[in-house]
C-alpha cells in the first residue's frame, strides 16, 4: 500500500459513546482539522466477548470497575444504518471512511455494503486467524495494528494475510500460513496490500513505553510500510514517528475528554488533532531528501557569511604574502581560504590596500 504522504488516521473509535449524531461531529471535526481519514470500530458485542470477560484495567478506570466489557461494549456499539450515515457524511465532508471490524459479518457489510477502500485489524485480534483470513480474501489493503505482539505473532498474522491474498481456493493450515509467508507471491502480495503500525497497547501509554525504534526494525525486518497507532499522551510521539518516517500515524480523538468512556481520557481534543496534523505536515516537509546540498536562499547567505582572502595591510605590488598580511574576511564573493596556502610565499601582482579582495589571478 504505497502513500506518497503521510496518511493520518483520526481514530474516533468508540468515543462516540454509541450516538450518531456525535459520530457525525466527530467526522467533521476530523475533517476540519485536515485528516485524511477518519476511523471508527463495527463489532457487536455479543461476538466479541463473553459475558465472564473483565475489562482492561484501563477501562475499569475510565468507565467504572462495576459490569464486564460486554455490558460497556453494547452501550458503544453503532448500527449498520448508523454507519452508512456515516459514510455519506465522510463523503461529503471530504474525508475517507475506515472502521475496524471485529466479526466476519461486520468484514463483509464493510467491504460489500460500504465499499471502504482498506481494513484496519485491531491490536487485539491479530491472533484472530479466521478473522484475519476473511479480511485478506476481499483483497483490500490492510492496516495491521501490532499492540502487545512481538515478531513471531506478526509474522504469523502476514503469513495468514499472505496466503489469504494469494491462496483463495487453498484449505488454510498454519503450515500453508508459513508457506504463503515465505514464497514469492505472498511476499509481493503483502508488499502491495499491508502496512504495519507500531503500537503499544495503553491508554494512554507512558513514554517509556512507546519504543518508537521498533517502528524502523518492523520496516526492517517485513520490508513493508509502517507507521504508528499512538496512544501516548499528547502530539510529541506521533511527530517524532513522522520524523522517523511513519507512512501511517493513527491517533484517537474526542469532543470531549470529561465524558465516560474507556478512550476519551487518552485522546486528543479536535484543537489538538489540529495542532498534530501541522506539526506533522511540517516535518514532512522538512524531511526533504537525502541530498545534501545548498538550496537556492543559501546561495546569496553564503556570499555574506562565508570569508575571503583579503590583504590585512598595504600589500606592494611584488611584495610576498605572507601571516602578517594575507587574512580571510567576509564578504565571501573573492578567493575561498581554502587556497590560502598556495599564496602563501607568492608575490603580489599589483597594489592592495587593507581589506581588499585578492585577485583569483594573483
Amino acid at each position: 500500500m504505497t502513500l506518497l504522504s503521510t496518511f493520518i488516521i483520526a481514530e474516533a473509535g468508540v468515543n462516540h459513546n454509541g450516538e450518531r449524531a456525535r459520530a457525525v461531529a466527530m467526522v467533521k471535526a476530523a475533517a476540519e482539522a485536515g485528516a485524511d481519514a477518519i476511523k471508527f470500530q463495527s463489532f457487536k458485542a455479543e461476538k466479541i466477548a463473553t459475558a465472564l470477560a473483565s475489562k482492561a484495567n484501563y477501562q475499569a478506570r475510565n468507565t467504572g470497575a462495576s459490569g464486564g466489557q460486554i455490558e460497556m461494549l453494547k452501550a458503544l456499539e453503532l448500527s449498520d444504518d448508523d454507519f452508512q450515515h456515516l459514510f455519506g457524511v465522510c463523503q461529503d465532508a471530504g474525508i475517507e471512511f475506515i472502521s475496524t471490524p471485529f466479526d466476519v459479518d461486520s468484514v463483509g457489510f464493510l467491504a460489500n455494503t460500504i465499499g471502504v477502500r482498506r481494513l484496519k485489524i485491531a491490536s487485539g485480534e491479530i491472533t484472530n486467524a479466521p478473522l484475519l483470513l476473511d479480511m485478506a480474501r476481499t483483497g483490500l489493503p490492510i492496516i495491521l495494528s501490532t499492540g502487545m505482539s512481538a515478531f513471531d505473532d506478526i509474522e504469523a498474522a502476514l503469513g495468514i494475510l499472505a496466503f489469504g491474498y494469494t491462496l483463495v481456493s487453498e484449505a488454510p493450515s498454519l503450515g500453508q500460513f508459513k508457506k504463503s509467508f515465505l514464497s514469492d507471491s505472498g511476499q509481493a502480495a503483502l508488499r502491495s496490500n499491508v502496512t504495519i503500525l507500531h503500537c503499544t497497547s495503553e491508554y494512554p501509554a507512558p513514554p517509556e513505553t512507546i519504543n518508537l525504534r521498533a517502528m524502523t526494525a518492523l520496516a526492517k525486518k517485513f520490508n513493508l510500510p509502517v507507521g504508528i497507532s499512538d496512544h501516548s499522551a499528547g502530539i510529541v510521539v506521533a511527530t517524532a514517528a513522522a520524523g522517523l518516517g511513519a507512512c501511517v500515524i493513527e491517533k484517537h480523538f474526542t469532543l470531549d475528554n470529561s465524558l465516560s468512556g474507556p478512550d476519551h481520557r487518552a485522546s486528543l481534543k479536535p484543537a489538538e488533532l489540529t495542532e498534530m496534523i501541522l506539526a506533522i505536515r511540517t516535518v514532512e516537509r522538512a524531511l526533504g531528501s537525502d541530498k545534501k546540498a545548498p538550496v537556492e536562499s543559501e546561495i546569496e547567505t553564503r556570499k555574506v557569511a562565508r570569508r575571503s582572502l583579503v590583504s590585512l595591510r598595504p600589500i606592494a605590488k611584488g611584495e610576498v604574502f605572507n601571516s602578517t598580511n594575507l587574512g580571510a574576511k567576509r564578504p565571501g564573493t573573492g578567493v575561498s581560504p581554502l587556497s590560502y596556502w598556495s599564496y602563501i610565499g607568492r608575490r603580489a601582482t599589483r597594489d592592495y590596500t587593507p581589506d581588499e579582495l585578492i585577485d583569483s589571478h594573483d
